[in-house]
């Protein structure tokens, strides 16, 4: 397969987490082809694991996530674009990854590796799993859609479920009960207005509220009420945690799901930099692979969007741009 028949192989699994098992058999048995490859599926949970392929000890590791969010929608491509799920967010990368670095087994460098993870899009379960399982690799380049960028630092991430509780009633009697949706709607109401950090390098913190739901019917007091807030974090998240603990306060019930600090990565001379504001597996690799870069063909524009597409320039030029990053990598 050529780099885009790769590409366009991977978008056509559906890999919606938690259902990255296919794809990864499909990882596994397409590189386990290059020679020498020394091949291990890394377990993480049941029918879900990542994909490691190395051939010496390795210096320099390729790394991104096999998963994708919903929903999933098969390929297509024209001229200028690789379109489906995936396709930037990240099996162009994946594709881009494996090119460049068979090109280099094949001119006799053996010190890099492959490691492909599950879960980036919900909770990082497959870095956080290779933290535990490091090869002694000095440098991680992670790819995400930077559009071919070398990002200096990524924005974290905060992500909560938010939950009142209130008493059910008859809503010709409202006073007989307690409305949890009014709960909640008061302490989003007070979240949208809470002030977020700014950052000289990262810009300012935002927050989205994700999803809200609640409720019974139409005609009764509602006595539950949950909504799922993400703050992109400009620092550790600890002055956002503070806040948030005082909104919610005895008014409702606050359940901390994920945090990731906001990060800054290495840098490389004669590379094109960019900021990006999502975050990223890096802090889940706790250091265990290696410094971290961060850099990958796509726009994150249009990630998670019906829209996604990988334009094919890019992805030709990410094969020599991450075996110029490796070679560079290399000679330190």
């Amino acid at each position: 397969m050529n780099v885009f028949e790769l590409t366009r192989a991977l978008i056509d699994i559906d890999s919606v987490t938690p259902n990255e098992e296919r794809v990864g058999e499909f990882l596994f048995a397409h590189l386990s082809k290059i020679p020498g490859a020394r091949m291990e599926r890394m377990p993480v949970e049941e029918r879900r694991f990542n994909v490691l392929a190395y051939w010496d000890q390795p210096v320099v590791t390729f790394s991104t996530h096999m998963d994708t969010v919903p929903p999933f929608y098969a390929s297509r491509e024209d001229g200028e674009f690789i379109w489906g799920r995936g396709a930037c967010d990240t099996k162009g990368i994946i594709a881009a990854m494996i090119t460049a670095v068979s090109q280099m087994v094949a001119e006799g460098e053996r010190r890099v590796a492959m490691l492909f993870v599950v879960g980036e899009e919900r909770n990082s379960a497959g870095a956080f799993e290779a933290a535990k399982h490091g090869r002694g690799s000095r440098f991680l380049i992670n790819g995400e859609p930077t559009e071919n960028k070398l990002a200096l630092g990524s924005k974290g991430a905060l992500r909560y479920e938010l939950t009142a509780h209130g008493k059910m009633a008859h809503s010709a009697y409202p006073h007989l009960g307690e409305s949890a949706i009014e709960k909640l709607l008061d302490i989003l109401n007070d979240l949208r207005h809470m002030p977020l950090p700014n950052d000289a390098l990262f810009g300012a913190s935002t927050v989205n509220i994700g999803t809200i739901q609640g409720g019974r019917a139409p005609n009764v007091i509602p006595d539950f009420a949950k909504a799922e807030i993400f703050f992109r974090l400009v620092d550790d998240g600890a002055s956002t945690r503070s806040a948030m603990n005082a909104i919610a306060d005895g008014r409702a019930e606050l359940k901390e799901i994920l945090t990731i600090p906001a990060m800054k990565f290495g840098k490389l001379d004669g590379f094109e930099t960019s900021i990006v504001s999502y975050a990223t597996d890096i802090p889940s690799f706790q250091g265990s692979w290696g410094e971290p870069f961060l850099l990958g063909p796509g726009s994150i524009h249009v990630a998670h969007t019906a829209e996604e597409r990988m334009p094919k320039k890019e992805v030709l030029e990410a094969i020599e741009i991450y075996q110029r990053m490796a070679k560079e990598l290399l000679r330190r």
